[in-house]
């Protein structure tokens, strides 16, 4: 590790401190259906949308109807991608004369891209013509990111209401969350992709002479579109196979930057928005600290194993001085690798600049573990709010059987029926990835997918159903996902992951608004303070080595004392 390294981590996490506050009172207003500098242009679009979909922007809805229309909107969303990736061959902008894609494939990545999971068993470049690249897939990185933002400000409006049946209308957040959020972001970032180099073009090739004289053909696309989304909505997945380590995507130091940047900047704005919407910003900085102080360890922990190298390889005679540079692009370094690694899968976000496949054994742990908290550091767009709400919640009810009081958070006391409904949303993620890893590993045909045996082929399906749950979609790439058995159980996980998850919020968001909200008295818990934070990140850890300190034990831990002892599998 050297101070340029971490000089460089520091100006990252100093620019998105920089942007949270503005970005977060502009979604704050954005919600509220207040006026911003964008309505005089966007407003009568925005109306115009309503009237042709026959919305009423002024009829809130219930938990249980926004959550339905959510759920609607998804299923079609899922249908119409569905369809697309299945009839490619037979629509526009196809030159390359793509097949459509197999049923389970097509199931895998219409149930991927839907719930902002973005997982990836196919190769774009030489699978999606450019329609399904943007008539697909990019259109679900819009909406999907949007239903996350529409379900978070749905929560955090039942914490700031009191006694109130509604918590908005689904279609309206969404609109509003795609027109004044997404879009305007999109085409900035996009139009800086473009003057770093990332092509934006309907050509499907270009011809490079080599320096030997043969020819390459190079894929091209509209690349800096796409990528400008899949970093902004917490997306992750990219118009190339290698991701974000491909120098079309992620060309350079500064397009790096400004693809991590990217990542963190809504997500942890949202929280200051929460914060300005239940009418206290220490709450919404309390939940940034515990965020940050997680992601910051995990970036921490990964910077130090991939610089301290591999033994391994050093016994083979690779020189050490850069540390563990295996599946690692040189023009990034260890110092922007960590980084994005940690912030990738401490959001939702699933994009890589490396392959953590190639992590050490301690340094690919982190990035699973990340995702196995729950998303929540900041976590995807919406979802990590209202995930990290989830652990809030858990927090002060933990906080009140200590000291023999009914539990309160923001006013709104916390009792049995809201814990029910979040141990019900807590579980899903150990009880799908936990249980979908055991039954891989006892099918000789899922196991025959494992690209490395041992411990790290272990790693390969805990990692893949632990993204998928997650709704991350990164993954450690040995394993071979595109088989029937994975296509269709990874796609079940992603939809495990998103919507059983949150329909348990909802109606723990349903039950906080229709109770009276009270101001808070001398023996009331504060959680806006250095004591919750601590609570706070407490629960989280413990819930998370609880679940999956066992399998992780027998997957990279065992993996990581194996490679310093110098066994190798």
């Amino acid at each position: 590790m050297t101070l340029a390294g971490w000089l460089q981590i520091s100006l990252l996490f100093l620019a998105v401190l920089l942007i949270i506050k503005p970005l977060g009172l502009y979604m704050a207003r954005v919600f509220a259906g207040d006026r911003s500098f964008l309505s005089p242009v966007l407003a009568p679009f925005e109306r115009g949308l309503y009237r042709v979909s026959g919305i009423n922007p002024d009829k809130e809805q219930s938990w249980l109807a926004y959550t339905l229309a959510m759920l609607a909107f998804s299923l079609a969303g899922f249908v119409l991608l569905y369809a697309i990736l299945r009839l490619q061959a037979f629509l526009p902008l196809n030159p390359q004369g793509f097949a459509g894609m197999s049923p389970d494939l097509a199931f895998n990545t219409a149930a991927s891209f839907i719930t902002n999971t973005d997982w990836q068993n196919y190769a774009g470049e030489t699978t999606l013509s450019n329609f399904s690249q943007m008539a697909g897939l990019t259109v679900h990185n819009f909406l999907s990111a949007a239903t996350g933002m529409a379900l978070a400000i749905a929560f955090t409006r039942a914490l700031a209401r009191s006694r109130v049946a509604t918590l908005g209308n689904f279609w309206v957040d969404m609109t509003r969350a795609t027109l004044y959020v997404l879009l305007p972001l999109s085409i900035i970032v996009a139009l800086a992709f473009v003057a770093m180099g990332l092509p934006q073009t309907l050509s499907v090739s270009a011809t490079a002479t080599t320096l030997e004289g043969a020819k390459q053909v190079i894929a091209l696309g509209p690349v800096a579109s796409q990528e400008a989304i899949k970093q902004l909505g917490t997306n992750g997945g990219g118009f190339f196979n290698v991701n974000a380590a491909h120098p079309f995507e992620n060309p350079n130091a500064w397009s790096d930057y400004l693809g991590i940047f990217s990542m963190l900047a809504i997500s942890s704005a949202l929280v200051y928005t929460f914060g300005q919407m239940v009418g206290n910003r220490r709450q919404g900085w309390a939940l940034l600290a515990a965020m940050a102080i997680l992601l910051i360890a995990g970036v921490a922990v990964i910077y130090w194993a991939e610089a301290h190298g591999n033994p391994i390889l050093t016994a083979l005679g690779v020189d050490p001085a850069q540390g563990n540079m295996e599946g690692k692009e040189v023009r990034f370094g260890q110092a922007m690798t960590a980084l994005y690694a940690a912030v990738t899968t401490g959001l939702s976000d699933g994009g890589v600049n490396a392959m953590h496949g190639s992590f050490t054994g301690l340094g690919g742990l982190v990035p699973m573990f990340l995702i196995q908290l729950g998303e929540i550091l900041p976590g995807g767009l919406g979802s990590g709010l209202y995930g990290m709400l989830v652990f809030a919640l858990l927090s002060v009810f933990i906080a009140g059987l200590m000291v023999g009081r009914t539990p309160e958070f923001l006013g709104k006391k916390i009792e049995g029926r809201e814990m029910k409904f979040a141990m019900l949303a807590v579980l899903i993620l150990p009880l799908a990835i936990l249980g979908f890893t055991a039954i891989s590993v006892m099918l000789p045909f899922a196991v025959a997918s494992i690209g490395t045996p041992g411990p790290h082929g272990l790693s390969e399906i805990l990692y893949a159903y632990t993204s998928a749950v997650g709704n991350n979609g990164s993954a450690f790439a040995g394993l071979n996902g595109n088989t029937p058995w994975y296509n269709t159980t990874l796609g079940i996980a992603m939809l495990l992951g998103r919507f059983a998850y949150v329909v348990p919020v909802m109606a723990i968001a349903g039950s906080l608004g229709a109770k009276v909200k009270t101001a808070a008295s001398a023996g009331t818990f504060p959680t806006d303070g250095p004591l919750f934070v601590g609570l706070l990140i407490g629960i989280i850890l413990i819930l998370g080595g609880l679940q999956f300190f066992p399998a992780l034990a027998l997957g990279p831990i065992v993996e990581q004392f194996s490679m310093l002892a110098g066994q190798t599998f």
